[in-house]
């Protein structure tokens, strides 16, 4: 076992581990993937102000988001296809998640079901829904989540279309792997993760049972590609909010008056997103827009900063920017595909020690004290 220092090194590992082409379904962007690169670019750009003669004894990275204790202002984001990362990884994820004391955030488009997670879990998680053509099947996955006793709902606003990821269609990307000879070399080269994959689960749980004409997995694929609805409005959202009943997030949002609208619509939280890079290529990184949307709501509402964390000091930099919590994505699905459960507190534990060493050299005891003196400001 190499030596594990950061996620980086976590990523190395998950890309022997996991077969080729679901470690690029992870690991991509839309067309160019300039948006997928400039997130972690204008990341590592921002200085941090080293402070020095400070007492920094008995720091804390507790806080809240949405008014659950948090260990650290963060949360795992909605990732589809995990347990193809690592067997059944949503329930790992899952279980990581709470033993640390952070929220997890199970996706529609998971391999586990929300009964799944559930059934691992003692506290409540957190649903992520997209909003599909057949409403009955929102209404389905409401009631289920609320079933599960599931704290809050993330809706996710920027996928009403699928942006193009060339990796995907170069790899002939499907679940379960198709048997080509490119991924039957790809699997011998790794036992570990075909000989888990046996015991896992090997479809969207989510929607076994729901889709008319069988529960196939190319069923389910091409269900999926024609469901997701491009006539989504903030009236689609007001009628979730009203539906769920509970508290909403809504995620996606990187422009000032869609933020306003998100509000208007009664959003305990919105997560300032480009989907990783995933959606429109081009579009300004999410670290680039927080600023913007946290003075033009965050008196108003939670906002919550997702794109391009991969160190600690990503958390502190968008703290000190104005989030109030941060999701990650790909960092935890490293984690996962590296070492599985034990990758994933090993990837938490790793962004807990980097945001606390960095706290104290900066000049900061209590993580809900950061703001933009911990930053080198442009002059």
């Amino acid at each position: 076992m190499p030596v594990i220092t950061c996620v980086e090194d976590l990523r190395l590992l998950a890309q022997k581990r996991v077969p080729k082409a679901f470690y690029d379904y992870a690991d991509s962007g839309s067309y160019t993937e300039s948006t997928y690169r400039a997130n972690t670019d204008d990341l590592a750009a921002i200085k941090l102000r080293q402070r020095v003669a400070i007492n920094v004894e008995n720091r804390s990275t507790r806080t809240t988001m949405v008014g659950q204790e948090v260990s650290m202002p963060v949360a795992i984001a909605p990732t589809g296809l995990t347990g193809m990362q690592w067997a059944n990884g949503e329930m790992l994820g899952a279980i990581a998640a709470e033993k640390f004391g952070i929220p997890f955030t199970l996706s529609t488009m998971s391999i586990c079901s929300i009964e799944d997670v559930a059934s691992v879990t003692t506290k409540p998680f957190w649903f992520q829904l997209y909003v599909m053509r057949d409403r009955g099947f929102v209404k389905e996955m409401i009631q289920r989540a609320k079933a599960a006793k599931c704290s809050a709902l993330v809706l996710t606003l920027d996928l009403q279309i699928l942006g193009q990821r060339h990796k995907d269609l170069k790899n002939g990307m499907s679940v379960p792997p198709r048997l080509t000879l490119a991924n039957i070399l790809d699997l011998a080269t790794k036992p570990g993760w075909a000989l888990r994959a046996l015991a896992g689960r090997k479809t969207f749980g989510n929607l076994a049972g729901h889709v008319k004409g069988g529960d196939g997995i190319l069923t389910l694929s091409q269900w999926t590609a024609s469901q997701f609805d491009p006539t989504l409005c903030w009236d689609d959202v007001e009628w979730i909010k009203k539906e769920w009943g509970g508290k909403l997030i809504l995620k996606g949002i990187l422009d000032e008056e869609d933020a306003r609208l998100a509000v208007g619509c009664g959003a305990d939280a919105i997560v300032v997103s480009n989907h990783g890079g995933r959606q429109l290529d081009g579009a300004m990184s999410s670290i680039q827009a927080l600023p913007r949307i946290v003075e033009a709501v965050g008196h108003q509402t939670e906002v919550w900063f997702d794109g391009g964390i991969r160190t600690g000091q990503d958390i502190l930099k968008a703290t000190a920017l104005g989030a109030k919590g941060s999701m990650i994505g790909r960092a935890f699905l490293y984690g996962l595909g590296a070492m599985g459960e034990a990758g994933v507190t090993k990837m938490l534990e790793i962004l807990q020690k980097e945001l606390d060493v960095s706290m104290a050299l900066t000049g900061t005891k209590d993580i809900r004290e950061v703001g933009p003196s911990n930053l080198i400001q442009p002059k």
